[in-house]
């Protein structure tokens, strides 16, 4: 096996607020190996996007901190670096796709310009040679008319073609590693499958790895090999792709698989949501986050965190239910008949 380019070694991130400490991150762990796409699923307050955030260190410090762990890119742990040697890493190493584009571009820059900012203060890279790839990113992405686009403001362009640019200022220093935080929010079906494809075929063409941050299991089938399901800050199931959907191994894995429509649903069926509200992260559970909402929950469940069960080829669930004492319990995976045992 190859080493990981991405590694997050139980790390856990919290803010200071004037409510009291938010525990956003706990003990999480994940990586990612060279030219795969790693998908990081859950519901919003999750923890998804302060995680991957950390990879790069985006989130505000103060008032947020690291508490514990390590994040190591290409084996070197990002949180020993200084200040002027993140810089240096941020467009050139990761690239970063944020989630809302007109958030992220500056109204008042023409696309272009906001494209050649990746190079401001780079050595050895000329002005016109920032032009030059500015230019050539702009294509690779799929934005024809690159010179009249080049010199117009966000505003002059369609959602889709924001995201588009938003990808090429993530691509266009080289990276290794793109992380794409919720990239299809907001837009239509088709754009989406655009986008999506686009991805898909610049990780091809290019061998770069993906970290696709969502809450779309959609998104996930189409184009991760791997998986994450995060809840209440903490990693509850992982896994390959295959094994998420059709070998489901954590309760609410099954409820966000449960809760989403299929092909075969009918008109009349009801959708199963998952009842209750997310943990207070000011005051975590001391047991398993998911406990309160939990069909399957058990005494030990609401005391204790379940520790991580190795269930073969990479699947991994955080459940008690995977003990080997737990009584059996059939946990029906939606996308596929039978039993999870």
């Amino acid at each position: 096996m190859p080493e990981p380019i991405l590694d997050v070694q139980d790390l856990s991130y919290s803010f200071k607020t004037y409510g009291g400490e938010v525990e956003a991150v706990r003990g999480v762990s994940f990586n990612v190996f060279p030219g795969e796409v790693v998908g990081i699923v859950g519901e919003s307050g999750c923890g998804k996007s302060v995680s991957a955030q950390c990879a790069l260190r985006l989130n505000p410090e103060p008032p947020g901190f690291r508490k514990g762990g390590r994040l190591l890119y290409k084996g070197e742990d990002v949180f020993g670096k200084t200040e002027r040697e993140m810089r240096d890493m941020r467009g050139t190493e990761i690239g970063f796709v944020f989630q809302d584009p007109m958030t992220y571009l500056n109204p008042t820059m023409k696309i272009g310009a906001q494209v050649e900012e990746v190079f401001v203060g780079r050595p050895g890279v000329s002005r016109k040679d920032a032009k030059r790839r500015s230019a050539e990113m702009l294509r690779l992405v799929g934005i024809s008319d690159v010179e009249r686009r080049s010199n117009q403001y966000p505003h002059e362009l369609s959602g889709g073609m924001k995201q588009r640019v938003m990808i090429a200022m993530a691509l266009v220093g080289g990276p290794s590693l793109i992380i794409a935080d919720e990239p299809t929010t907001s837009l239509d079906v088709t754009i989406e499958a655009q986008i999506l494809e686009l991805l898909d075929g610049l990780r091809k063409k290019l061998g770069t790895s993906i970290v696709i941050i969502t809450h779309d299991l959609g998104v996930i089938a189409k184009m991760c090999d791997r998986v994450y399901v995060m809840y209440g800050g903490k990693v509850v199931e992982s896994g390959p792709v295959e094994d998420i959907f059709y070998r489901t191994a954590h309760p609410y894995t099954a409820g966000l698989l449960g809760s989403i429509a299929r092909l075969e649903t009918e008109c009349a069926d009801e959708l199963k949501a998952i009842e209750g509200t997310p943990p207070d992260l000011f005051s975590p559970p001391p047991g398993c986050p998911f406990a309160a909402r939990c069909d399957y929950a058990m005494r030990v469940c609401y005391e204790r965190p379940a520790p991580g069960y190795d269930l073969g080829g990479g699947h991994a669930s955080s459940c008690w239910l995977r003990h080997e004492y737990a009584a059996p319990v059939e946990l029906r995976s939606p996308c596929a008949p039978g039993t999870v045992a």
